[in-house]
């Protein structure tokens, strides 16, 4: 037995699962890269675009190292999505980018004094297309008719 397709939708529209998807491999490069190499990630993070992390204080491995493992348990339940897509999926994993993008993207648009101009500017991008992505997760698709 068939279901009318006005009653069915996907599990997932392609923008939203697109976002997820930035989203695990934006939380596997900055995890892999701050927990197994805490010093490098300080020092040169993020390398094409200067140096964030080292001009903002001194260094410290526990805190280095934690802000990886949470970008990989992010990730991991985004893997978790990507595998098994659904809109509950989507919206968990939306409001967690969001709630963590506005918190810190508040954070440092209060603390540019150590970057220049062009580097400061890049930062807050950067921080604005990660937030960009949890919003994304948020927005429904269309129905399909």
């Amino acid at each position: 037995m068939s279901t009318p397709a006005a009653t069915t939708s996907p599990a997932h529209t392609t923008h939203q699962y697109a976002a997820l998807a930035g989203t695990v491999v934006l939380s596997a490069v900055l995890g892999i890269w701050a927990y197994f190499l805490p010093q490098a990630f300080f020092d040169h993070f993020p390398i094409v675009l200067g140096e964030w992390v080292s001009t903002d204080g001194p260094f410290n491995e526990h805190l280095v190292r934690d802000h990886g493992a949470m970008y990989l348990a992010l990730g991991a339940v985004g893997v978790y999505g990507l595998v098994r897509p659904s809109l509950p999926v989507y919206r968990v994993l939306g409001i967690v980018w969001v709630v963590f993008g506005v918190l810190h993207f508040a954070y440092h648009v209060g603390h540019l004094d150590h970057l220049g101009p062009v580097e400061a500017a890049a930062q807050l991008i950067a921080l604005v297309v990660a937030l960009g992505l949890g919003i994304a997760m948020l927005i429904p698709g269309r129905r399909q008719r």
